[in-house]
């Protein structure tokens, strides 16, 4: 099968950084349980020169490359490869972080594993820096099949839910537990139960 797996907070744990890093910059004591919502302007109370600064400094190669890891999703993911399936990696990241996406991936031996920027957030440039990866329009990405897509935003969960033959899986976090997912989609609180999930839809 074909498997979409989102980057931030899926395959590692993005949001749990940024809440230090809002923290020591900015003085915002919000725990990663604390995160109600998507939006991390709101989440965080950030003025928006401080979510612009906390977004620059968020893309930058050298904090990418040392984000940790989401509990058992290395081992997931080579799980999901020995029996077979096809994964990407689908993430809503500007093209710019590309250095710092690959730093990451060559760190954990994923470096095979395809890397493919969609216009999740409507954020992309129309003139992006040259030689930067292309980044998919909506209608670009609507083009590719998956079986299996497994995300945490809400924004994507929406572009996703209405995809025939695509199992949907919500990867449990604290800023959708108030998202209305569709009886379509699973929601599932680790990548123990991801995998599993995708076992018994073979």
């Amino acid at each position: 099968m074909r498997i979409y797996i989102d980057f931030d907070d899926v395959l590692c744990e993005t949001a749990r950084h940024l809440s230090d890093m809002a923290r020591d910059l900015f003085s915002r004591n919000v725990p990663y349980e604390a995160i109600s919502v998507f939006n991390l302007q709101e989440a965080f109370a950030l003025s928006g020169e401080e979510i612009d600064r906390l977004m620059e400094q968020a893309h930058h190669t050298e904090f990418l490359a040392e984000l940790t890891p989401a509990p058992g999703g290395l081992e997931a993911v080579r799980a999901l490869e020995t029996r077979g399936h096809d994964l990407a990696i689908v993430t809503g990241r500007p093209a710019t972080s590309h250095d710092g996406s690959c730093a990451w991936l060559k760190k954990h031996g994923l470096t095979h594993l395809s890397l493919i920027y969609f216009d999740k957030y409507g954020r992309a440039p129309l003139n992006p820096p040259p030689g930067t990866p292309k980044t998919l329009s909506r209608d670009e990405f609507e083009q590719l099949h998956f079986d299996v897509a497994i995300d945490d935003s809400p924004t994507a969960l929406d572009l996703l839910a209405h995809r025939a033959n695509c199992t949907v899986i919500v990867y449990n976090r604290p800023w959708n537990r108030r998202y209305a997912a569709p009886p379509s989609m699973r929601r599932l609180n680790s990548w123990t139960e991801i995998v599993d999930a995708i076992a018994a839809l073979n």
